[in-house]
């Protein structure tokens, strides 16, 4: 089922919360929609379920225009954050809800729905859970059975609103994978919101980056984060440092950093910002070219496999922050208060809203 967003715009009284927003949504694709609380992520999701209503624009499944048809009418699984299933009802029970409630002329035969929401139960793994209630399940658990129970009315588009917010970090891991897998297996169109770039990058086949009710970046998950379209992008999409300066005569010089700027066509003496990753941050005890930078080491903060450095431009009052691999730091041997040069290994400079 494919799904086709056209020039949708809304209005909570002066906030704007989706502006002009186009979007195509091949059938079979799991797609994250990503951006900062208050981007429009979850109003978007809202509008394809048919729980919001847009001011203007449409929205259409397999061609054909829904923007107006009730949310019973689109065939849509929704899960929530907060699994939203019913304490007095057993896992079984909580499942076949959907099939339950149907009008007769189109509800299954009591076995038919036995045998759906167990082989349902299987497909997420807790068939040895169907006697059980929602209060005797981990979090993760019960949140398989939200997607159990969106999945059991065979819906055409399935809508997941910050399905892993709740949970704790090795359980999210752990439930991303495991959706991942579950998408590889059923293949139903599917829209998850995060605002975790790293839930992102690992879960969907293509990312929407999204920015005050815009959408910034459509791509895979390598062409957003390689390839960033814009300054915001970049920024979002992991930890990065940003160097100040102006640009003249196709040369920049950003606090220290000297970049070519010859791509740029605008006039001499720009304010320009260059942005760097922290793991592409170099750190040398001798100057290697004039990328160099020299810095004196601030603060080491050792986080398991990877190793944190803050480090300060000398002449300067603005600070570097470098991710380093635990066996590069323990090799370098660095030690707080050691002056070092650092280098940029990849530079993207933003001026206003055009990339070098």
């Amino acid at each position: 089922m494919s799904i086709e967003i056209e020039n949708i715009n809304k209005q909570f009284g002066n906030f704007t919360a989706l502006g002009n927003v186009t979007l195509s949504i091949p059938s079979g694709e799991l797609v994250a929609l990503l951006g900062p609380s208050g981007c429009g992520k979850t109003t978007l999701l809202r509008i394809i379920a048919g729980l919001e209503t847009p001011d203007n624009g449409r929205i259409l499944f397999n061609g054909e225009d829904t923007t107006q048809s009730h949310v019973r009418e689109r065939r849509v699984g929704f899960v929530f954050q907060h699994y939203a299933l019913f304490r007095h009802m057993t896992v079984f029970d909580n499942v076949a809800f959907g099939l339950n409630v149907r009008p007769k002329s189109t509800r299954p035969s009591g076995q038919d729905i036995k045998e759906k929401v167990m082989k349902l139960l299987q497909l997420v793994q807790l068939e040895n859970m169907a006697t059980r209630y929602p209060g005797q399940l981990s979090g993760g658990q019960r949140q398989r059975i939200a997607l159990a129970r969106a999945l059991a009315v065979e819906p055409q588009v399935l809508l997941l609103d910050e399905p892993f917010g709740a949970l704790d970090a090795q359980v999210r891991a752990e439930l991303r994978r495991w959706l991942r897998r579950l998408h590889d297996e059923i293949h139903v169109t599917s829209v998850f919101v995060t605002h975790d770039q790293e839930e992102a990058l690992e879960v969907a086949d293509r990312i929407v980056v999204m920015n005050r009710g815009k959408v910034e970046q459509v791509g895979t998950p390598d062409q957003v984060y390689e390839n960033p379209a814009t300054a915001f992008v970049l920024n979002f999409l992991g930890n990065v440092n940003l160097f100040h300066g102006r640009i003249s005569q196709g040369q920049g010089d950003l606090s220290g950093l000297q970049v070519d700027s010859r791509g740029y066509a605008g006039a001499d003496d720009t304010a320009a910002v260059a942005y760097v990753r922290s793991h592409d941050i170099e750190i040398e005890r001798v100057i290697h070219d004039n990328t160099s930078i020299k810095a004196v080491i601030r603060h080491i903060l050792k986080l398991g496999p990877s190793v944190r450095i803050s480090l300060a431009i000398e002449g300067s009052e603005e600070f570097i922050e470098a991710e380093l691999t635990r066996d590069k730091y323990q090799n370098l041997g660095l030690q707080l208060g050691e002056q070092v040069f650092v280098r940029p290994r990849q530079v993207r400079v933003f001026v206003e809203d055009y990339q070098i």
